[in-house]
């Protein structure tokens, strides 16, 4: 059989890797579009604790038949900051139990179902005119074109099972010794990187081991290196997402790297062990059966069916006490200073157990919509190139876009028909404020942005700092406590120009700098003054309603009952 490696191996090889990459990221980009608290309740319920992690990752993998696809589902939903770290941990487990469960379904043909489900899935996209209709459209195109891409690369590299020098290769192995079960071990892992399937490889190993090309003790050491070689299609998954999502993957790794180093000492007493189970299942699998007067081993891809399944619920049993150790080693892994910065993603203050108590909730919501408006003032940080301020000015705003939609719910949720009138005022006027504060944060990143983006002459630097000083200081109107406290000096001490004034300086720039400057320069104090509007708007509906003497009347009115926190109930984010 000629092989044309450019048309039948490259071709599809990088065409199922780019589709892949694309995949991946329109379902990240879709579900972070979506409701994410609403994503946020569904998972809590599915993977809320470690143990329904396992068991979520294991009741998916089983009917997707595929770990590969479950593992980069969970990464993507970790970049989308949909799933902490520490369920995607116990979700992974579960997905190496699930793939096993299936073993005969590896032809399952979902490549060409991505196929048709992306082109069905791009459609709805182009034609809908409904916004969630159209992110439900894109995370499952992203989704559906993973499936087609890895179809593509497994298909490309399917021919070079049929090369001779790779059934050579395979002829001659045989895990006889420690140093022949590493080599079976590390040659099957490299064929399931290059697969990115380790029930193919486990397909591939079946038929071999069944046809007596491996005896069953290599056919079952390859099952191990396909586990191992299984979790590179995570880590390339990983490579353009954001750091917990590396961890995601890295989980993955280390997961079935520290189960494969420790079966492989106890390989050979493993083996005895399976031989006897293997009287329940048929018998000895080195016995042969004559069909058509022709040797097979028929009970060789039994045996290392059972031998995969058990191997990954032994390896969960025995890891799983320590996911917390996982989660904590692994949140170290590529940590830098500028993951130090607060997350501002999940709610700080926000107590569910706080929502029937009318008085202890509203200060929670006041604490969280003033944590909210400190995130809003660090795109000044971001603006001026401080050293402990966030790298990203778009991961900061996703951040805080979450925040805003936690305190907006959560507030909302306090609204209940028998209030009387003054707390329901009260409320509005939380939810109005928190509406203010999420349009100041938006114009604060654009004002990080267009500052990020253009690169100032000294002239033009000169404005574009006065500007960033002129709103720093309203910020002040509306957070105290932010910066630099202001000197004890009578009014007026220190003045800011007027955005007329700058607007007047940057026109008269001339040729001390270029039109892409002055352009942007303008645009930014389009933005500065919109949110010196705001920043107004905000200290206007905080004095709106007198809401020291709404809570005083409420605390009276409260009958006397056990603090719902003193049962250690830590804050969460809202539903």
């Amino acid at each position: 059989m000629n092989i044309d490696i450019f048309k039948d191996i490259l071709v599809p090889v990088i065409g199922g890797l780019g589709l892949f990459m694309l995949g991946l990221e329109f379902m990240s980009n879709g579900i972070q579009a979506l409701s994410v608290n609403k994503m946020r309740e569904f998972l809590a319920k599915a993977a809320g604790t470690p143990i329904k992690g396992v068991m979520a990752g294991t009741l998916i993998t089983g009917v997707i038949q595929s770990s590969t696809a479950m593992t980069v589902m969970v990464v993507g939903l970790v970049n989308a900051g949909v799933v902490a770290l520490r369920p995607a941990i116990s979700v992974i487990m579960g997905a190496n139990i699930g793939t096993t469960l299936g073993n005969g379904l590896i032809a399952l043909p979902l490549g060409p179902l991505g196929l048709i489900f992306s082109g069905f899935f791009a459609l709805v996209y182009c034609f809908s005119k409904n916004e969630k209709v159209r992110n439900i459209a894109l995370s499952a195109m992203g989704f559906a074109l993973i499936f087609y891409g890895l179809n593509l690369m497994t298909g490309g590299l399917r021919p070079l099972r049929n090369m001779p020098e790779v059934m050579a290769l395979l002829s001659t192995l045989q895990a006889d010794s420690y140093l022949n079960l590493i080599k079976c071990v590390l040659i099957a892992a490299g064929i399931t990187a290059l697969i990115h399937s380790s029930s193919a490889t486990i397909g591939i190993v079946m038929g071999l081991g069944a046809a007596g090309i491996l005896d069953w003790k290599t056919a079952v050491a390859f099952s191990l290196g396909a586990d191992l070689g299984t979790t590179i299609t995570s880590w390339m998954a990983s490579l353009n997402l954001s750091k917990n999502a590396k961890r995601a993957a890295y989980a993955h790794i280390s997961f079935n790297l520290i189960g494969v180093c420790i079966t492989v000492p106890l390989f050979f007493i493993s083996i005895e062990v399976l031989r006897w189970g293997m009287q329940w299942f048929g018998g000895d699998p080195a016995v042969p059966v004559l069909i058509d007067g022709k040797e097979t081993f028929p009970l060789v891809p039994v045996a290392v069916g059972v031998y995969s399944t058990v191997f990954n619920i032994f390896n969960t049993l025995l890891l799983f006490p320590f996911v917390g150790v996982f989660e904590r080693v692994l949140s170290r892994v590529g940590h830098t200073d500028d993951e130090d910065v607060e997350d501002y993603s999940t709610p700080k203050f926000l107590n569910r157990a706080l929502a029937d108590d009318f008085a202890r909730a509203v200060p929670a919501v006041e604490q969280e919509t003033a944590r909210h408006l400190q995130a809003g003032a660090l795109f000044l940080d971001i603006a001026r190139d401080k050293k402990n301020a966030p790298a990203d000015p778009g991961e900061h705003y996703l951040a805080t876009d979450i925040l805003s939609r936690d305190i907006r719910t959560y507030t909302a949720a306090l609204m209940k028909e028998d209030l009387p009138y003054d707390r329901l005022d009260l409320i509005a006027s939380l939810i109005e404020e928190a509406d203010f504060t999420a349009a100041l944060t938006e114009s604060m990143h654009q004002v990080a942005r267009r500052v990020k983006r253009e690169k100032f002459s000294d002239k033009a630097q000169a404005i574009v700092d006065v500007a960033l000083d002129r709103l720093d200081n309203a910020l002040r109107q509306i957070l105290p406590d932010y910066g630099i406290a202001d000197p004890q000096m009578p009014a007026g001490h220190v003045t800011f120009p007027e955005l007329e004034e700058l607007r007047a300086r940057t026109l008269s720039l001339g040729p001390n700098a270029g039109a892409g400057e002055r352009g942007t320069i303008l645009a930014l104090l389009g933005s500065i003054e919109r949110a010196e509007l705001l920043i107004r708007r905000i200290d206007a509906e905080r004095k709106s309603v007198n809401r020291q003497s709404v809570l005083a009347h409420a605390v009276r009115q409260k009958p006397v009952a056990p603090r719902a926190d003193e049962g250690g109930l830590a804050p969460v984010p809202a539903e």
